[in-house]
């Protein structure tokens, strides 16, 4: 059941992926540099329509939601690595590290997976700082959506046939300062995006 559930919930993601009009603004990146891509939960769905130039590895939590979110990743292409904040955290950073290592990019929620909501958590930086990868805050704003204001993170779904604007801060080094100084800076970024 949970594969047939994965499986439609990927398609219609990829449908609605294909009737959004996608305006990419902000910084340009080093395409030599790996990225670890920073964004609220919530926008998850938004993220959908970063583009991808190399593979994408993404942390799962370890609960049935996370085993349900890993299916459709896969679906969509990408590379998922399983951990949680209480459970093998650690491990999940590790395998996280390791396939930025082997040439790919990161998509990080950078508030969970329980929250509070937009309070920046120290595991991209952490990885970051571990790959030499550029923390790069991401803000989306679609022009029409449905949002869930019974869930935690207020989770956000673009509607069909609109704008998503997706705004990219200026790529953060997390080698510049100390663990504290950079999550707050890249909090400060994700809180108050600028282009």
């Amino acid at each position: 059941m949970r594969r047939i559930l994965a499986f439609v919930a990927s398609l219609v993601i990829r449908l609605l992926r294909a009737t959004w009009r996608v305006r990419l603004l902000g910084h340009h990146l080093d395409p030599s540099r790996p990225v670890i891509a920073c964004f609220w939960h919530g926008d998850q769905a938004g993220m959908f329509a970063h583009p991808r130039p190399r593979p994408v590895v993404v942390l799962a939590s370890l609960s049935r939601d996370g085993d349900l979110q890993t299916r459709i990743l896969n679906h969509l292409g990408f590379r998922v690595v399983r951990g949680s904040s209480s459970r093998r955290g650690a491990s999940g950073l590790k395998a996280l590290i390791a396939e930025i290592r082997r040439g790919a990019d990161a998509a990080f929620a950078v508030d969970g997976p329980r929250g509070p909501r937009h309070e920046v958590k120290p595991g991209a930086v952490l990885a970051a700082r571990q790959t030499g990868a550029a923390l790069v805050p991401v803000s989306i704003r679609p022009s029409r959506a449905w949002v869930f204001d019974k869930a935690w993170d207020r989770y956000t779904l673009p509607k069909p046939f609109c704008e998503v604007r997706l705004y990219r801060g200026a790529p953060i080094d997390a080698g510049e300062g100390n663990l504290e100084t950079v999550t707050a800076k890249l909090e400060r970024a994700l809180l108050n995006p600028s282009v």
